[in-house]
């Protein structure tokens, strides 16, 4: 028998227990930041650029930045064109 044989994960069984009754909520308010500023790089910069700038820097917070470190951080990758 092979080594590198794919075994498929098992079918969806819904999701866990989260960790947080208030989990949506948390996490609502964690981006909301991140969030509001897209909306506002919608009116200076093309649609992708201004959703994925927010992604970033809402992926960086859930990593364990805080907002202006994120931002920041996202900032300096734009400027270094790395999008």
């Amino acid at each position: 028998m092979s080594k590198n044989l794919y075994y498929p994960p098992p079918p969806y069984q819904g999701y866990s227990t989260p960790v947080s009754d208030n989990l949506a909520q948390e996490t609502l308010t964690a981006i909301d930041p991140a969030f509001k500023h897209g909306l506002k790089e919608i009116s200076i910069t093309p649609l992708p650029h201004a959703i994925k700038e927010a992604a970033a820097i809402s992926y960086l917070i859930g990593k364990g930045y805080d907002y202006h470190t994120a931002h920041y951080t996202v900032e300096s990758w734009w400027k270094m064109g790395y999008y």
